[in-house]
């Protein structure tokens, strides 16, 4: 996908990799998710999925492939482009999305020896990634990370490093998308009195049913979603209509 066409899309799906052994076994609290999920959302988009995954080869590989197969994806992808041996990203990214063909970046390359001198040992490595990839500032010590394709983002697991980083590729190479409409209502009866209604919610609409027991009673909370505002508001008072004409009592609450 170009920039050209990602500028014209309005259904990226955005995957986001977490990695970091030290996150799954608590040694660690995550600090992208919740960032990640706010950042979109000044943008309009959600997270399609999320992986937090050990520093293995094989599940990196395969959460990569799952975003290079859909073609309207975005992939952001935290940690594990440093320099020790568990930092596997750049191997794995290169083997994805550029049949393993790597280089040394010379502007990267350049940094490296700006910052620590003419140096000769594993930092330089932190400079070996996919073949034209182009940067991501650093503006912590201005160790980058890296692109490619205007779509596929990797940066360190560092918050205070990577989540500039992203902010960056949002403002430069995501388009915003339509504004999303969204319409909730709480209602005092199970999932099942309401699936028939259900089942007549366009496709353009985004449907949510999360029941719930309260006090003994029977809740279940419908949210909808789409693009087009009338179409969601003609759904949404298919539900009014249908809870008003059984005397089921509901309420709207803020949509979220």
């Amino acid at each position: 996908m170009s920039l050209s066409l990602a500028k014209s899309s309005t259904n990226l799906r955005f995957y986001v990799v977490i990695i970091g052994t030290e996150i799954l076994n608590g040694r660690r609290e995550d600090a992208h998710f919740q960032f990640v999920r706010t950042t979109l959302e000044k943008y309009n988009h959600e997270i399609h999925a999320l992986s937090i995954i050990k520093d293995d080869p094989l599940l990196l590989e395969q959460a990569f492939l799952q975003a290079k197969d859909d073609e309207n994806s975005i992939l952001l992808s935290f940690g594990g482009i440093g320099s020790t041996p568990d930092d596997i990203t750049r191997e794995l990214s290169a083997k994805v999305f550029r049949s393993s063909k790597m280089e040394y970046h010379p502007k990267f390359l350049s940094d490296i020896k700006d910052r620590f001198g003419d140096v000769n040992d594993h930092r330089i490595q932190m400079s070996y990634i996919p073949i034209n990839s182009e940067l991501l500032y650093n503006p912590i010590n201005n160790m980058s990370g890296y692109f490619l394709d205007n779509r596929f983002f990797f940066v360190p697991g560092f918050p205070q490093m990577a989540h500039p980083m992203i902010e960056e590729a949002m403002s430069k190479y995501i388009p915003k998308a339509m504004k999303k409409y969204r319409r909730t209502l709480s209602a005092e009866c199970s999932e099942n009195t309401l699936i028939d209604i259900m089942l007549q919610v366009s496709e353009n609409v985004e449907l949510s049913s999360l029941p719930a027991i309260n006090n003994d009673k029977r809740e279940v909370t419908i949210s909808l979603a789409s693009n087009d505002k009338e179409l969601n508001d003609k759904t949404f008072k298919m539900f009014t209509i249908f809870l008003d004409n059984n005397n089921i009592f509901y309420q709207e609450s803020e949509s979220l």
